[in-house]
């Protein structure tokens, strides 16, 4: 990474957002109310109607709005809300994910691949941030840079793959590469002060990452506080004429 960030943090200001409000998406209001005090910043939560409304406690004066980027109603909803109270939004983060859920888990073998696994773990982590970035768009400035950030993670680097298993998962997060891939060619003729950046956080002590990070040594387990300030360390050093690129935690590419 460069040494200093041609727009660092505390000059920002319009909205922010971060979809998901798990450990990640905590620690990055966190961090972003600490780093940049001239956004407002936005979190939205999975909830049955898309609607704006402050949130008591918590992260500083973060306010919360209900999405659920599975539903297309909850989308549009955000969309024509986005329109009349988020512009300028300078700033998405998309940290939603799904790794299991109920009966759920992630494959070890090809017996136990089955379609509604692959069906939902595409509709949050791939078509996910595709949709909110589409929903979004039109709030998006015209005239001065912004970012659109998605975590997706090294087990969707085809290139990267040695270990095997997890195929909704990975496929997911191996479409979400190649859909926001396709998103930065097209932003940069139509919006081309939009930065699109892929995010990997490492493995990170949260609820996704709870069952599967026993073999994780400590020293390469972040804190979702540690986590979330790598990552808007790298993201204040991209600009729009870096967009589409796959990066990790510590802002060293990764192939696709």
């Amino acid at each position: 990474m460069s040494a200093e960030p041609s727009c660092p943090w505390s000059t920002w200001s319009g909205h922010a957002l971060v979809v998901g409000g798990g450990g990640i998406g905590q620690a990055l209001l966190g961090e972003l109310a600490a780093r940049a005090p001239g956004l407002q910043l936005w979190c939205s939560q999975r909830r049955p109607l898309a609607a704006a409304e402050a949130v008591s406690g918590g992260v500083g004066a973060v306010r919360q709005l209900s999405l659920d980027v599975s539903d297309d109603d909850s989308l549009q909803a955000l969309r024509q809300w986005a329109l009349e109270q988020l512009a300028p939004l300078r700033l998405v983060i998309y940290a939603a994910g799904v790794l299991q859920e109920g009966s759920m888990t992630p494959e070890k073998r090809l017996s136990q691949v089955n379609r509604h696994a692959f069906e939902r773990s595409f509709s949050v982590n791939a078509w996910g941030p595709l949709l909110v970035a589409q929903a979004l768009e039109a709030a998006l400035p015209r005239d001065q840079p912004a970012l659109f950030a998605s975590l997706s993670a090294r087990v969707g680097s085809i290139g990267d793959n040695r270990l095997g298993g997890w195929y909704a998962y990975r496929a997911a997060k191996a479409a979400q590469n190649q859909l926001l891939s396709t998103l930065a060619i097209e932003w940069r003729r139509r919006l081309p002060q939009v930065c699109v950046t892929l995010l990997h956080p490492g493995t990170t002590a949260t609820a996704l990452s709870a069952p599967f990070r026993s073999a994780v040594a400590p020293p390469q387990l972040f804190s979702p506080e540690r986590a979330a300030s790598q990552l808007l360390d790298v993201l204040e050093r991209q600009t729009p004429a870096e967009s589409g690129r796959f990066l990790a935690w510590d802002g060293r590419e990764i192939p696709w």
